[in-house]
């Protein structure tokens, strides 16, 4: 009886750790809008949306050199001024708190897209920070490759011409 008694804690502890972890969620729907846009972006195929997980990059523990849309390993950067500022929501599958969003700039010039993560006196911070605190918020970044490859061609089509 008494290892039984041992043994729950340990027990507990294998059934509840794949419940937290499966608790993340994953990315069912990215929308990108504001900024030139005619019509908001829909980028809603979960084979393509799950590539661009929220869950990866600094403050995870996997803490991917590329993850989410940002290419981390290339550090903070500038975007161009000037330029129309884009909305970019990713839905989850989370029941509560289920959208992350960031801010995204394109340079025409370079074809180079900039990530900016939401600092504390931003709108979505709050948000973002609950589904996860990469201790860089308030910072641009530059974007992914494999984001600027999607993104980049269905930013031009939707846009007012």
């Amino acid at each position: 009886m008494r290892r039984i008694l041992l043994a729950l804690p340990a027990l507990f502890a294998v059934l509840v750790t794949p419940a937290h972890l499966s608790a993340k969620g994953n990315t069912i729907r990215i929308t990108i809008k504001g900024g030139d846009l005619t019509v908001p972006v829909e980028i809603s195929d979960p084979a393509v949306a799950k590539r661009f997980h929220v869950w990866s990059g600094p403050g995870t523990s996997s803490n991917e050199a590329q993850g989410l849309i940002v290419d981390w390993s290339r550090g903070v950067a500038t975007p161009p001024k000037n330029r129309p500022v884009y909305e970019i929501w990713f839905l989850t599958t989370r029941p509560d708190h289920s959208t992350y969003r960031v801010s995204y700039v394109v340079d025409p010039s370079s074809d180079e897209g900039y990530v900016y993560l939401p600092g504390k006196a931003d709108e979505g911070y709050q948000d973002n920070v609950w589904l996860i605190y990469r201790g860089l918020e308030g910072e641009w970044f530059h974007a992914w490759d494999e984001w600027k490859s999607l993104a980049h061609p269905l930013i031009a089509k939707a846009e007012k011409k």
